[in-house]
């Protein structure tokens, strides 16, 4: 059996597409004639279906990182089970949806074809990253790939995880945000012109905070669009020149000076490398492969580079600790333990070790990290509200007191 995908019209004219298993397109053909389906289409899902499926392409749902994972996790269990990888895969097909089945289908047929997991993975790079490959292709030479796997499921899951809690924790400020730049936004445009006026006709000088009001009133309300453009254009030009060499670059020496966000980089790398390249060693890949890879994952340029000065020289001299010393990126506690798994002969778990102790401190510094942001966007918020509402009640207390005073 084979997962084919195609592209057929019903009774009533209209175009439809879907997969289905067969044993040969002439199958899918007659199962679809059968329902009243007219094919127009058939092709094997590892073939893909072509310009003429572009647009389905385009619309259809992309496997997510959740996805992913559930893959691996399930996969895991399955071959820990002793269910051989073919058969493993056959299940997966039944159990997934999507673009996830057509893909798992497609590695389902390359197998029974006889070529490698790895070699199939390798034709979704945006589903399975480089490090994803080359510990599947280690676990297939070593034929511990059920292990491998289990390492890969724990990875990203964990990944997955401090995303996560960064993101989810970010929200509620934001949203604090939007919500109060957008009731300052209305008093602004709604508000102040309909309650300033009146009381600058008392012939009473206003507040500096009321006159302050009154100007961005006035001048949110003359450039409107310039307002919501400018904001929308900065971003895709910042987009823009972050991507470029110099633009990047620039970014990341500026974040690495920042206090605690230089520290959180530092430690991420130092988690992102030692894990990484801990699982590829303890795998089977090869020193210089393994390091290509954990230098090609760090996200700071300026880090990367430190890393590949250190991968020539490690390449050359054989001596890892010695050259990562030299890029000043790793603690002397790290270093000690890496010195001490190196001479051991035990480097690859002493790297996973320093991982999951600089883990930790990866925790304690998001936690810092939010626990700072969390409180300047309450101060932000309230400087906002509190701005306003002063400059608006203000006038409108000063003149009570003066009826008042009058009465």
């Amino acid at each position: 059996m084979a997962l084919y995908n195609y592209q057929a019209f019903t009774r009533d004219g209209k175009k439809i597409s879907g997969s289905l298993d067969a044993s040969s397109s002439k199958m899918v053909k007659s199962v679809l004639l059968k329902q009243g389906i007219y094919p127009v289409l058939i092709k094997l899902a590892s073939e893909g279906l072509g310009s003429s499926f572009l647009l389905g392409a385009l619309f259809s749902p992309s496997v997510s990182e959740k996805d992913t994972i559930f893959f691996t996790e399930q996969l895991t269990v399955l071959l820990k089970a002793g269910v051989p990888l073919a058969d493993a895969l056959q299940l997966l097909v039944e159990q997934t949806k999507g673009q996830l089945r057509r893909i798992v289908g497609s590695l389902r047929d390359r197998l029974q074809e006889g070529q490698s997991l790895a070699s199939g993975l390798a034709f979704y790079p945006s589903v399975f990253e480089v490090l994803y490959i080359q510990l599947v292709k280690a676990g297939e030479v070593s034929g511990n790939l059920d292990l491998i796997f289990e390492r890969l499921a724990i990875y990203l899951r964990r990944r997955m995880e401090i995303k996560q809690k960064i993101q989810s924790a970010m929200m509620y400020p934001l949203i604090q945000l939007v919500v109060v730049i957008g009731v300052v936004a209305a008093l602004l445009i709604f508000v102040v012109p309909q309650v300033i006026p009146v009381l600058a006709d008392q012939g009473k000088k206003l507040p500096l905070a009321t006159t302050i009001l009154i100007t961005l009133s006035d001048f949110v309300r003359a450039h409107f669009i310039m307002i919501l453009v400018v904001p929308i254009v900065a971003t895709l030009l910042f987009y823009a020149w972050k991507k470029t060499a110099w633009g990047a670059r620039f970014l990341d020496v500026m974040l690495l000076r920042m206090p605690l966000i230089g520290h959180f980089l530092r430690t991420n790398t130092i988690v992102s490398f030692s894990r990484t390249l801990g699982m590829l060693l303890s795998s089977g890949v090869s020193l210089s492969e393994s390091l290509d890879i954990v230098c090609n994952i760090v996200n700071n340029s300026v880090l990367a580079e430190a890393l590949r000065g250190a991968r020539e020289q490690i390449i050359k001299q054989g001596r890892v600790t010695e050259y990562l010393r030299q890029t000043g990126l790793f603690p002397s506690m790290a270093i000690y333990l890496l010195d001490t798994g190196e001479q051991s002969g035990n480097l690859d778990e002493m790297l996973l070790q320093v991982a999951s102790q600089y883990e930790s401190e990866l925790d304690r510094l998001t936690s810092s990290l939010l626990s700072i942001i969390n409180p300047v966007f309450l101060i932000l918020v309230a400087v906002l509200v509190g701005f306003s509402v002063f400059a608006i009640m203000s006038p409108i207390l000063s003149l009570a007191t003066s009826v008042g005073a009058v009465s």
